[in-house]
């Protein structure tokens, strides 16, 4: 049963339960003369303010976009639709009433966010920690669900005592940006559920999961129910997603879409490279190579008078680039093989550690 009521709804943190009245209260017992570090831990203040915006009169809220295709932009939703998107999740992955769940993502974003409000209509018991690469650090809390982005999984597995925590953890899901090839690996050796989500700010959160370990596990996403997936005209995914979302989604996301309504995604719209009129997705041709490359590398282009442009392999300091290549060519296509390859020094990444697309195909040119 869910409490999709708000006024009926409460919250219950590290094993105490607290009404709404009781959390405005807890806001005014704090002596304001009191350092922000003393009165409460900061982040379970950014939890108790976001509460506080909860149950307001107000039937919206305010979330930001995570800027990964430019600036963070604010967007309003309605709570309805927020609730909506619990019930999907917590449906989906069977939570129960007073399953301990980790809040360990900031709640400046919609990641947050909607932890706090699973928990709120599943009354799951809210256990928050300061958001950082090494969320288990100083929990010794039996999770059966909790919510990470890629950097905290992997951070968590080069610390035996954090990667115990991380193997009890009973259902795990993961967004926020692609895992990689090494981390999934590591990831299908977890003893328990573990999934990758898809989704953004606009579909408040995810709309669809992929099972990465056990039996159960797909190269596939499967969509949450009542979510509508079609191509468009560039074959990019496109969401409707009525419950949390008035309005048909166009992503920049290339995909594939399977009968069953699966789906894998191919790679970004603008990372398609062009060479003698067939198209190249980049992610695509480096998911292949990763199993056979051991160092840093990147799929990106230069200009060329007969093919327009031609595919480039970019590799931190291989050791042979001649055996390397033997490798590459048992698992890509002619189309798809490097024409060229180069060892550099570094390969160009973004601030939130992605492949920086611009900047290795600059640094291709000067190549």
């Amino acid at each position: 049963m869910y409490h999709l009521n708000i006024k009926k709804q409460t919250i219950t943190i590290e094993g105490t339960t607290y009404a709404p009245t009781d959390l405005l209260q807890l806001f005014e017992e704090i002596p304001a003369n009191l350092p922000l570090s003393q009165q409460f831990l900061p982040f379970k203040h950014d939890l108790l303010n976001f509460l506080k915006e909860w149950f307001s009169d107000s039937p919206e809220i305010t979330v930001h976009t995570s800027g990964s295709t430019g600036q963070p932009k604010p967007i309003l939703v309605r709570k309805e639709q927020m609730m909506r998107s619990a019930e999907m999740t917590c449906t989906f992955l069977d939570l129960k009433e007073k399953d301990k769940t980790l809040l360990c993502l900031p709640l400046s974003y919609i990641a947050g966010k909607m932890i706090v409000v699973r928990s709120l209509i599943a009354s799951l018991d809210l256990y928050p920690v300061t958001p950082s690469g090494h969320p288990l650090a100083e929990t010794h809390t039996h999770f059966q669900f909790a919510a990470m982005i890629p950097l905290q999984v992997y951070n968590s597995f080069q610390n035996p005592e954090e990667k115990k925590k991380l193997e009890q953890i009973e259902k795990l899901i993961i967004g926020g940006s692609p895992i990689d090839y090494a981390l999934q690996e590591k990831i299908a050796t977890l003893p328990k559920a573990a999934y990758a989500t898809y989704g953004m700010t606009e579909t408040l959160s995810h709309i669809a999961l992929q099972r990465l370990n056990g039996k159960e596990a797909s190269s596939r996403y499967t969509p949450l129910p009542s979510v509508e997936l079609s191509l468009s005209e560039e074959q990019t995914l496109t969401v409707y997603a009525p419950l949390v979302n008035d309005k048909k989604l166009t992503t920049n996301d290339i995909a594939h879409i399977y009968p069953d309504g699966s789906f894998k995604i191919l790679g970004r719209k603008d990372n398609i490279i062009i060479t003698g009129g067939i198209k190249i997705q980049i992610e695509e041709v480096e998911s292949h190579l990763a199993p056979v490359i051991s160092t840093p590398f990147a799929i990106t282009s230069q200009p060329h008078p007969k093919f327009g442009e031609i595919v480039v392999l970019l590799v931190e300091r291989p050791t042979d680039i001649t055996h390397l290549e033997e490798k590459i060519n048992s698992k890509l296509t002619i189309y798809q093989r490097p024409k060229k390859i180069y060892s550099v020094e570094n390969i160009p990444l973004t601030i939130s550690g992605k492949i920086n697309r611009a900047a290795t195909k600059q640094l291709a040119a000067t190549l």
